[in-house]
C-alpha cells in the first residue's frame, strides 16, 4: 500500500523532473537523483528484444554532472525550449524504502524560429528512494517509443 504522503512525494518529484529540465535548472535537476542513480534511454524495440543498445547511459550521478557540464559548457545543438507533458504514475512498491513507479511522457520542442514539435514519447519506469521522507530517483529508464528521435539527444529526457 502506498500512503498519501508517499504519493504526494512521488507526484512532487515527476513535476520537478520534467519543470526542471524544462527551465534548464539542472543542478536542481541533479538533485532529485541518489548518488548511485543509473539513468538510461533506450528505444522500446530494443527493450523488448532483449538488445543492450541505448542511447544514453549514465551509471552514477557523476556521469550525470558530466553530462550536464558538456551541455552547458561544450556541446553546441540546437537551441530550443523542450516542454515535458507526464502522466499520472502507477506506483508500486519494492521495499520498504523503494518505489517503482511508470508514467508515459510526451516532449515537445520549441525553437527559435517559433516552430513546435512532438520531440519524443515513452515511458519512464523509476525506482524513486525514500530516504527520510525525501523521495530521490536510483533508477530512471527512459523508454522512447521510437528509434527515430528528430535531432541531438542533448537535453534528458
Amino acid at each position: 500500500m502506498i500512503a498519501p504522503a508517499e504519493r504526494d512525494a512521488v507526484l512532487a518529484v515527476l513535476a520537478d523532473y520534467g519543470w526542471l529540465i524544462d527551465e534548464g535548472r539542472f543542478d536542481e535537476w541533479l538533485d532529485l537523483f541518489t548518488e548511485d542513480c543509473v539513468y538510461k534511454v533506450v528505444p522500446r524495440e530494443n527493450l523488448a528484444l532483449g538488445l543492450p543498445g541505448c542511447l544514453m547511459l549514465c551509471e552514477n550521478k557523476d556521469m550525470l554532472r558530466d553530462r550536464v557540464t558538456a551541455l552547458t559548457e561544450a556541446n553546441k545543438y540546437n537551441i530550443h525550449v523542450p516542454r515535458h507533458v507526464i502522466g499520472l504514475p502507477r506506483i508500486t512498491r519494492v521495499a520498504a524504502d523503494l518505489l517503482a513507479v511508470e508514467a508515459a511522457y510526451t516532449v515537445f520542442q520549441s525553437d527559435q524560429d517559433g516552430e513546435a514539435r512532438l520531440f519524443s514519447v515513452g515511458s519512464y519506469l523509476d525506482r524513486v528512494q525514500l530516504a527520510g521522507g525525501v523521495p530521490r530517483l536510483k533508477e530512471k529508464l527512459v523508454i522512447v517509443d521510437s528509434f527515430a528521435i528528430p535531432s541531438l539527444l542533448a537535453t534528458p529526457l
